[in-house]
């Protein structure tokens, strides 16, 4: 159980306050000796209420952290969210990023840019409607390159078991703040060679879904041994996009 406040700390909380208000009463005409000791002190403290209100924000808010729920289709014999949209990463943001970074264990942003104008950032999400506890910023600037793309490399627990009548299914939401299209690549490694499937994401309907269908891949179900998706970017420049949740599950097409 939490240890709560005696009544000692919480009446010594109070006078601290009430010390702090009494200063920012008094700053106008305190004298520069005195402001210039207090500027220390309160930016000193500032640092350790940021640190405690950025810990208690991201773990009272809603959703969860590591939550995995969301909808999935009946018949699904795997799901997944990646870890940076369930958990927090020790790097929350990055600029300037160059190609082949990685932002977290499975994701990793690739571009052909000569002067990156590119940054990253992790954030709480915190509305109702949201079912991931983070989100991935994704500003972009000047842009020079030809290409832009998000990968995300999907756990081994996916391929287990893989098979031609599966059916991979991709849910997103995603803010933009102009329009853009953004396609997904299904890449799936079967010893020697490399299967792809595209698909466009209809940012246009409220729920942003695709699914591939393996039925019309040349699968070698003997030998899968990875998978991963490419999230690209057509036309990315002065733009901002924010994508709020991103999933996979796998279940069996329905006989016929």
């Amino acid at each position: 159980m939490p240890r709560r406040l005696g009544l000692l700390e919480r009446l010594l909380q109070r006078r601290v306050l009430a010390n702090w208000a009494r200063a920012a009463r008094k700053a106008a005409g305190a004298e520069l000796s005195v402001l210039r000791a207090q500027r220390y002190s309160a930016r000193q403290l500032r640092q350790k209420l940021d640190e405690l209100t950025y810990v208690a924000d991201s773990r009272l808010a809603l959703p969860r952290i590591g939550s995995n729920a969301f909808a999935k289709p009946g018949g699904t014999d795997w799901s997944w969210r990646p870890q940076l949209w369930r958990g927090p990463l020790a790097s929350k943001g990055m600029s300037n990023v160059q190609s082949k970074t990685s932002f977290g264990d499975e994701v990793t942003i690739f571009h052909d840019c000569r002067i990156s104008e590119l940054t990253l950032r992790q954030l709480r999400n915190t509305r109702e409607v949201d079912l991931a506890p983070f989100g991935l910023r994704m500003d972009v600037f000047r842009f020079d390159g030809s290409f832009l793309s998000l990968v995300l490399d999907l756990p081994p627990e996916s391929c287990d078991g893989l098979k031609k009548r599966h059916l991979v299914r991709l849910d997103a939401n995603i803010e933009l703040e102009k329009p853009l299209e953004i396609f997904a690549r299904l890449n799936i490694k079967h010893g020697p060679n490399t299967e792809q499937i595209v698909r466009e994401l209809p940012l246009h309907q409220e729920e942003v879904m695709v699914e591939f269908d393996l039925a019309y891949s040349k699968l070698n179900e003997k030998r899968v041994e990875r998978m991963w998706v490419d999230l690209i970017f057509e036309g990315p420049e002065m733009n901002q996009v924010t994508i709020r949740d991103i999933t996979f599950c796998r279940h069996p097409r329905a006989e016929l």
